[in-house]
C-alpha cells in the first residue's frame, strides 16, 4: 500500500511537470504581452516622457492626474463619451431585449434571424464605419440620395456627419447596429434558460404580455442583466472605431470620446506619461461602472 502511495504521487509529480511546461508559454506570453506592459504603463503615468524627444522618464509624480483634471479639452471628451455611453446603453439593451424576445416568441425555424442578427458582430467595425461614413455623406451619400430621389423628400436631407446632434446621433446608431446582435444573442440564452414550468404557471395564474415581462422574465433575468450591462459599458466606454472613421471626432470635438483623446495624447503628440495618465483615469471609471451595474443588479 506504501508502495502503491509512493507510485501514484510519483506520478502526479511527474503530472504536475508537464503541466507547468505545457502552461509556461501561455504565462511567457501573457507577461511580455499584458502583465509587462501594464505595470510599464503605470509607471510612465507618474512620469513626463515625450516617446520622440525624451530619453528617458521622468518622474513627476501625479502630476499627470492633476493635469487631467484640469484639461478642458479631456473634460470635454468626458462628457461626450458620457451623453454616448448613456444613449448606447439604453438603446442597445433596450433593442437586445425586444430582439431576443421576438425571437424567443417566434414560432418555428429562427436561425436565419439569428445570423441576420449576429452578422453585424462577424462584419469588422472598421468596414462597417467607411459603409456608414460613405452612406450618410451629404452630396453622395446614400441615405440623402433615397430621401431626396427615391421618396421626394429633400427637406429631410441633412448634413448627418458634420451637424449637431445628427454626427452624435450617427455614431450611436452605427455602434448599436454593430452590437445589438450580440446583446440579442445573450438576452436569448437567458431566456431559454428559464423554467418552462414557472412560464406556464404565470399564465395559468392571468400573466400575460406586459405582466409576464414585468412579473416574470425580468426579475429572472437578474444575471443576465449584469453580463450584458457590463458588456454594454465596456462597449460604451472604450468606443474609439467608430468616431474615429465616421465622423472624425467632429465636428469640431463634438464626438472627440475619451479613447480618441487618450490616443492622440499618447500617439499623435506622443506624450506617453500623460496618455497612460487619462488610459488609467479611464480604466478607474470602466470599473466603477461595471461594479456599480453588477451591486444595482443584484439588488434589483
Amino acid at each position: 500500500m506504501t508502495t502503491k502511495g509512493y507510485q501514484l504521487s510519483r506520478r502526479q509529480r511527474i503530472k504536475g511537470r508537464w503541466g507547468m511546461l505545457f502552461v509556461t508559454p501561455a504565462f511567457l506570453l501573457s507577461t511580455v504581452f499584458m502583465v509587462y506592459p501594464l505595470l510599464y504603463s503605470l509607471y510612465i503615468s507618474f512620469t513626463r516622457y515625450n516617446f520622440a524627444f525624451d530619453p528617458s522618464p521622468t518622474f513627476i509624480g501625479l502630476e499627470n492626474y492633476i493635469k487631467a483634471f484640469q484639461d478642458k479639452a479631456f473634460l470635454d471628451s468626458m462628457q461626450v463619451t458620457a451623453i454616448f455611453s448613456v444613449l448606447y446603453f439604453v438603446f442597445v439593451m433596450i433593442g437586445g431585449l425586444a430582439l431576443a424576445l421576438m425571437l424567443f416568441y417566434a414560432k418555428g425555424r429562427t436561425g436565419l434571424f439569428r445570423t441576420a442578427f449576429f452578422l453585424p458582430i462577424v462584419v469588422p467595425l472598421s468596414l462597417s464605419s467607411f459603409i456608414f461614413n460613405w452612406m450618410l455623406q451629404k452630396n453622395y451619400g446614400l441615405v440623402n440620395y433615397f430621401l431626396a430621389d427615391i421618396l421626394n423628400m429633400g427637406h429631410l436631407t441633412n448634413e448627418w456627419l458634420s451637424t449637431n446632434p445628427w454626427a452624435m446621433i450617427s455614431i450611436v446608431v452605427v455602434s448599436v447596429w454593430g452590437s445589438v446582435g450580440f446583446e440579442a444573442i445573450l438576452f436569448l440564452n437567458g431566456l431559454q434558460a428559464l423554467p418552462g414550468d414557472m412560464l406556464e404557471a404565470g399564465i395559468v395564474d392571468g400573466s400575460r404580455g406586459f405582466k409576464t415581462l414585468y412579473h416574470i422574465i425580468l426579475p429572472n433575468l437578474r444575471e443576465t442583466f449584469v453580463v450584458t450591462g457590463i458588456w454594454a459599458i465596456l462597449q460604451a466606454l472604450k468606443v474609439f472605431i467608430v468616431p474615429s472613421l465616421v465622423t472624425w471626432g467632429g465636428p469640431g470635438t463634438a464626438t472627440t470620446v475619451m479613447y480618441m483623446y487618450i490616443y492622440r495624447q499618447s500617439f499623435t503628440y506622443l506624450d506617453m506619461g500623460y496618455g497612460a495618465a487619462l488610459g488609467f483615469i479611464l480604466s478607474v471609471i470602466i470599473l466603477g461602472l461595471s461594479l456599480l451595474n453588477m451591486r444595482l443588479s443584484k439588488r434589483s
